[in-house]
Order: C-alpha cells, then sequence, then structure tokens
C-alpha cells in the first residue's frame, strides 16, 4: 500500500501493519480464537522480530473471516482445514462433494429437529390437561433412563 506524505513525498507503507488484537477486532472474534486457530494451524503465525510484537495484516482478516463464514455454514474446524487447503483445477469438485455431504448433515439435522418439534408439541399438549397436583409428564420424562423413553 503507498501512501503520500505531504512535503516528504511517496513513503510505501507495510502490508502487516496490526497486532493481533486490532486482526481479531478487524475479523470479529477474540484474541484467544485467533490464537486457537493458530495452534489449530488454520492460520499462520508470523515470526516475531526482535524485541517486537507479531504484525497481521488483510490476508489474515480475510482468512479468518472465510473461517467465521464456513463454521456459520455448519463445516466443523477440520473441514475448514481441508477447505483451506483446496486449490487446482479440481477444487470445485473437491469442494461441491463436501458441500453436498453437508447439506445432507444439515437435511438429517432438519428431520431431527421436525420430530423433536412433533414430541415437543406432544408433551405441551399433555401438561394442558394435567390436574394441578399430579405429576409433570415433561419432568417424568426426563427423568427416565434413556432407553425406556419413547416420545410421540
Amino acid at each position: 500500500m503507498i501512501i503520500s506524505v505531504p512535503k516528504y513525498g511517496v513513503k510505501l507503507m507495510a502490508t502487516h501493519v496490526m497486532t493481533i488484537s486490532r486482526l481479531a477486532a478487524a475479523a470479529g472474534v477474540h484474541v484467544e480464537t485467533v490464537r486457537y486457530y493458530q495452534r489449530r494451524g488454520l492460520l499462520p503465525e508470523p515470526e516475531r522480530p526482535m524485541g517486537s510484537v507479531r504484525r497481521y495484516g488483510p490476508n489474515e482478516v480475510g482468512r479468518l473471516q472465510f473461517i467465521r463464514r464456513a463454521q456459520a455454514m455448519g463445516f466443523s474446524l477440520d473441514e475448514i482445514a481441508g477447505l483451506l487447503e483446496v486449490k487446482g483445477q479440481r477444487a470445485c469438485e473437491q469442494t461441491r462433494r463436501l458441500t453436498e455431504q453437508k447439506l445432507a448433515e444439515v437435511r438429517r439435522r432438519l428431520d431431527e429437529l421436525r420430530q423433536l418439534e412433533v414430541d415437543l408439541e406432544h408433551l405441551v399438549e399433555e401438561c394442558r390437561h394435567v390436574v394441578t397436583g399430579a405429576p409433570c409428564p415433561t419432568l417424568d420424562l426426563l427423568a427416565q433412563p434413556a432407553e425406556k423413553i419413547n416420545i410421540g
């Protein structure tokens, strides 16, 4: 990046100008999140100049935003690591396969949530008809061992 400095001419500005706290703020994450991603290998850790602090630039902000968007789409950090490595002629094919798998998983979870909705509606209806002082059907269900639960 080039900036104009009045009276002194043109000065080249370093591309890595942010501290870790500014990087985190620019990407909308916490500093500890940045450090965690570095430990996981999702974000490279720049060298620390002698007697100074590590500096980050726009590439790291973009990478953090990529990670956050992928997480919002339901990708795990392991899957995101794979997405970050996909390059070359077959990149779209590899990404499509992973995205298809994610879509299938989301559809399965939606089916589970629809069933949960039906089960909860059933419990709400049962609770509406409980006589005062009688045991609560929802609490009774939650107290049962897992193998005995049959909702709906």
